[in-house]
């Protein structure tokens, strides 16, 4: 239970939280903290920081759910996948009740869609060397976090010589969005809870633009209550002091360099492009996309299939909150149609969606 029990102190986290008021007292304007990771989003909403934050504090949930950001065109083309004689679709569990613009791979396994779920890219190359007569697509969804795994995978699939494995890219990076979210004429952002995962891959050093550039405090936070508000109190503390710099709350798990063999093995395996996110658009530099050395596995590039164009359910916002400027509570869909057992939008699928935490824990 280490690094558990102790980051649950409730009598640290009281003493944590009356230093957060003294601060925010001294502080003459309204706090906009946003935190661009989805498991800060689920463990904030699962302990009611919210409630218990000083009044002028307020918590902004970003699109730091992998699935959620993946436009509805990617959906669509990993359905039209499945529905070819000769490829099996293999996803990660969270994937397959995300609607696209007409189905979800759950709605069109029903109807005899080869669709299965793994639990790892390298589940999905075993799989493809056990069905040598079937093209296994794996959809490559994830941040920095779960970039590397599939790199590892890709690169001994062509070592090995495995023709049969293909990989559907749609892997995203952090700090290009967080710009966009700088940008944006919607939004002010005061202070980035910066995502703890993403940043035992990358580091701290891929923030400082953000405090350098537009002068806005960054800490880099770990995921139990105390976690949090330490990082709460960091960045509150570097408004009053006008400080805006780069921290690391979360010194156990991440270095200012990040992981320098998995940095190396993206390098290698892939290279960066523009992308599309739900709700924030094109973004210049912002994904991932196999190498040229690579390039014979690439789904998209190696598998030709008809996709139906692409189109948005009408009342659904999840674009909107997960840039932030809406959260669920603002949406008419919210616990009447949406639910978790008829998701409209892929916010209320993903276990690290802002609906999904707001239907759970409430807002």
């Amino acid at each position: 239970m280490r690094y558990i029990q102790e980051y649950r102190d409730a009598e640290l986290a009281q003493r944590l939280l009356t230093r957060i008021h003294e601060l925010a007292t001294s502080y003459d304007d309204e706090i906009v903290l946003m935190e661009v990771c989805g498991t800060h989003t689920m463990a904030i909403a699962r302990t009611g920081l919210r409630k218990v934050l000083p009044e002028n504090i307020r918590l902004l949930s970003g699109p730091g759910c992998p699935v959620c950001v993946t436009p509805n065109h990617y959906l669509d083309r990993a359905i039209a996948y499945s529905r070819l004689q000769d490829v099996i679709v293999a996803t990660f569990g969270d994937m397959v009740k995300v609607p696209g613009s007409y189905y979800s791979l759950e709605k069109v396994r029903s109807q005899g869609a080869n669709v299965v779920v793994v639990y790892s890219a390298m589940d999905a190359l075993k799989l493809a060397q056990q069905v040598p007569d079937k093209k296994v697509v794996f959809l490559g969804i994830g941040f920095e976090t779960t970039a590397p795994t599939v790199g590892v995978t890709i690169k001994l699939a062509y070592e090995q010589g495995v023709k049969n494995f293909f990989v559907y890219c749609g892997h995203k990076l952090i700090p290009p969005a967080m710009e966009v979210l700088i940008q944006d004429p919607d939004l002010r952002i005061n202070g980035f809870i910066c995502p703890g995962h993403v940043s035992t891959i990358i580091g701290s050093q891929p923030y400082e633009f953000i405090a350098n550039k537009y002068g806005i405090p960054c800490v880099v936070a770990g995921f139990e209550p105390l976690d949090i508000l330490q990082s709460i109190y960091m960045l509150v503390k570097q408004l009053v002091d006008n400080t805006p710099t780069v921290e690391i709350q979360y010194k156990r798990a991440v270095k200012p360099m990040g992981n320098q063999k998995a940095l190396q093995l993206m390098r290698e395996v892939f290279d960066v492009t523009d992308t599309e996110w739900r709700g924030l658009g094109v973004i210049p530099k912002s994904g991932l996309k196999l190498s040229d050395r690579f390039a014979e596995l690439d789904a998209e590039s190696s598998i030709p299939v008809e996709v139906p164009p692409p189109k948005e359910h009408p009342g659904c916002i999840c674009g909107a909150i997960l840039r932030g400027v809406k959260t669920p509570l603002d949406c008419k869909l919210f616990r009447t149609v949406c639910k978790p057992s008829n998701p409209i939008g892929p916010c209320m699928v993903s276990s690290e969606g802002t609906c999904a935490a707001y239907y759970k824990y409430g807002g």
